[in-house]
């Protein structure tokens, strides 16, 4: 008898949960009230059961780093909701490879991400954000709403495009961000089983088609042109291309996409909300303000600024804690394994919750409220309960890059805007495959001294 045939003739510890399978429309309308409802009732590791899956979630630091890391070698992403949603989009890459494949493509991006080389990059980074700002002096002027979300979208993919892959495609940004969009609110509402809602569904299946088709344009434009220039300069994207684990066009595509992906959304989405959170918050706001006047002195950034931009920093990180770009974590158990005293059984569907681990009132003082300086000092915090870019070996690759150019460029806006939300505009979170404005980020900017 194997290892499977024998775990299973045993009597089985099974976590508390639901009784019987769960409302899925219900819970992929609103999934965050969901996590929220689950922990309530049942407690910090809960069981249900979902489109056939046994579904365990945890909400405990210890736990999340036991499946994370610790026994991390027994968890796959393979069959999991965040293998569903990003392989069709993003076929194999660093974010959907599994096992000494992923290992090698890390191995090969990681040196682009270190922190000595990511520093290399303020320039782009704060002049990409100056060129924002030039282009909404118009706005700033009449005083008409921006779209936030859409502007810090243009300015990420912008950043990443030039200063991992070398490439400049500004001319495309907005146009990008829509597609991501689409893409995501396809991909984030995905329906394994029969559909409730056809109608809806097809219409943004087409809206995927045509976003994925716009970024799979943008993709391999980025690719040609590398190829007919033939540069030298030292960027990821002649690394890969030089590579012998890049081994067809398609390979380098989905690297390409993956790394592009990854390395703008949810910079963006974190710069989104903490804006969003300043203007709800004055007095956090006035901290950043006289932070960037006393450390910048009227000068643009640099990574140099970045140890002493602590304001910002905190600002960034909380926000993240609050509103984290990645909201849920899924590995499927490859193995039997024991988590909280709990047995899980091979094949089990385990999630980790950033949302509710950031949320969790046993180690956060005040949960819900925006307090930045929580961050003045984080070594008391436990290992993998703030997880905004994940945890274990699979931690994001980008995490410092993303952190310094967030830093830099929320630097560079409080230099010389204040952004006021839209009155009476709705802002709630939606959960798709990041966490963003349901209904956009609508903001007036102006002239600091005038307001």
């Amino acid at each position: 008898m194997d290892t499977l045939d024998t775990y299973v003739g045993l009597a089985r510890r099974r976590p508390p949960g639901p009784a019987g399978p769960v409302d899925m429309p219900a819970m992929r309308r609103a999934p965050l009230d969901f996590l929220a409802e689950l922990a309530r009732r049942y407690g910090d590791i809960t069981m249900h059961q979902a489109d056939g899956d046994t579904v365990y979630t945890l909400n405990r630091p210890e736990w999340a780093r036991h499946v994370l890391r610790d026994n991390g070698a027994n968890y796959t992403k393979k069959r999991t909701p965040d293998d569903f949603m990003l392989r069709p989009l993003l076929g194999n890459g660093l974010l959907t490879s599994n096992g000494p494949e992923w290992a090698a493509q890390r191995h090969m991006c990681a040196p682009a991400f270190r922190p000595a080389e990511v520093a290399r990059f303020d320039t782009v980074i704060v002049d990409a954000a100056e060129r924002m700002l030039a282009a909404w002096r118009p706005a700033i002027a009449s005083g008409q709403p921006l779209a936030v979300d859409h502007h810090l979208t243009a300015l990420t993919l912008a950043v990443i495009t030039r200063a991992i892959l070398g490439a400049n495609i500004e001319g495309v940004g907005e146009g990008f961000g829509r597609a991501v969009d689409d893409v995501n609110r396809f991909i984030g509402h995905y329906i394994p089983a029969e559909d409730p809602d056809p109608a809806d569904t097809a219409q943004r299946h087409r809206d995927y088609r045509r976003g994925r088709a716009f970024l799979d344009a943008v993709t391999r434009t980025l690719i040609s042109a590398r190829r007919a220039t033939g540069t030298d300069e030292a960027n990821l994207l002649n690394t890969m291309m030089t590579s012998h684990h890049i081994v067809s066009d398609t390979d380098l595509r989905d690297q390409v996409l993956t790394i592009v992906m990854a390395g703008h959304e949810t910079t963006a989405k974190s710069l989104t909300w903490t804006l969003y959170l300043l203007d709800r918050h004055p007095e956090e706001a006035a901290k950043v303000y006289g932070e960037v006047d006393r450390v910048l002195a009227g000068r643009r950034a640099t990574a140099a600024d970045y140890p002493r931009l602590e304001a910002c920093r905190r600002a960034v990180q909380e926000a993240m804690r609050l509103y984290p770009p990645v909201w849920l974590t899924s590995r499927r158990a490859t193995g039997p394994d024991v988590v909280g005293g709990y047995d899980v059984a091979p094949g089990t569907l385990v999630c980790v919750s950033q949302w509710m681990l950031h949320r969790h009132p046993e180690y956060w003082d005040r949960p819900d409220a925006y307090l930045p300086d929580r961050f003045a000092d984080t070594t008391s915090l436990p290992s993998h309960l703030y997880l905004p870019f994940g945890g274990g070996d699979r931690i994001c690759i980008g995490q410092h890059f993303a952190m310094l150019e967030a830093t830099l460029v929320l630097a560079t806006i409080a230099q010389h805007v204040r952004l006021t939300l839209v009155p009476g505009h709705p802002v709630v979170p939606e959960a798709l495959v990041t966490l963003r404005p349901k209904h956009g980020m609508r903001m007036v900017a102006g002239p600091r001294e005038t307001q």
